[in-house]
């Protein structure tokens, strides 16, 4: 039996907070839920889906051209936000630490292309934004990272080594600038397993 609370505040009832309980009724115990779990999203080991999005107007990139090289896939919510504007711009001044790894990033949303083009101009971005505008958000579903109720991709990472595998996947809280230092202990990891 799955039982939901829902609790609002006196200052904002627009405010709330959303318990799921399921309760077994054999055993009398309780077992609590969140809603919303990370179960869908990728985890490490897993083969990560190929795609093909849209760069420019009239450029598509694939995952499959970036096979036998680590590929680094930044899920953001949307162009010309604070937070993601922060983070694309971070990931931009290290883009020569990727590539150390030979890693090529991809930063991926829902916006159109004309948006992508703007907000990599105005953040003088030198990797790729790939527009997963239509259908909508088809490429945050199949990496478990699509938040459908506000029409966005939550702010996901991934890091896929040449054989195509996730090797480290983190979805960081929406309004959290989750950095680089994963990504980089990430490349490294895989570096090491190279030498070996």
């Amino acid at each position: 039996m799955l039982v939901t609370i829902v609790l609002t505040t006196n200052t904002d009832p627009s405010i709330f907070i959303l318990f799921c309980v399921s309760y077994d009724m054999k055993n009398n115990s309780k077992q609590r839920a969140l809603s919303l779990t990370s179960s869908s999203v990728l985890k490490p080991g897993k083969h990560a889906p190929d795609f093909t999005l849209r760069t420019t107007p009239d450029q598509e990139v694939s995952l499959s051209q970036f096979r036998s090289r680590p590929t680094i896939l930044a899920f953001y919510p949307a162009d010309f936000s604070p937070v993601c504007g922060d983070q694309m711009t971070l990931y931009n001044e290290i883009l020569p630490e990727f590539q150390k790894s030979n890693a090529e990033l991809l930063g991926i949303s829902v916006d159109g292309i004309w948006s992508h083009l703007a907000f990599s101009k105005d953040r003088n971005l030198h990797f790729p934004l790939l527009s997963d505008f239509e259908p909508k958000g088809a490429v945050a579903k199949k990496y478990g990272v699509y938040r459908k109720q506000d029409g966005i991709a939550e702010r996901a990472l991934f890091v896929i080594d040449g054989n195509g595998i996730i090797r480290w996947s983190y979805v960081s809280p929406i309004g959290v600038n989750p950095g680089a230092e994963g990504i980089l202990k990430a490349l490294e990891s895989m570096n090491s397993k190279l030498d070996k």
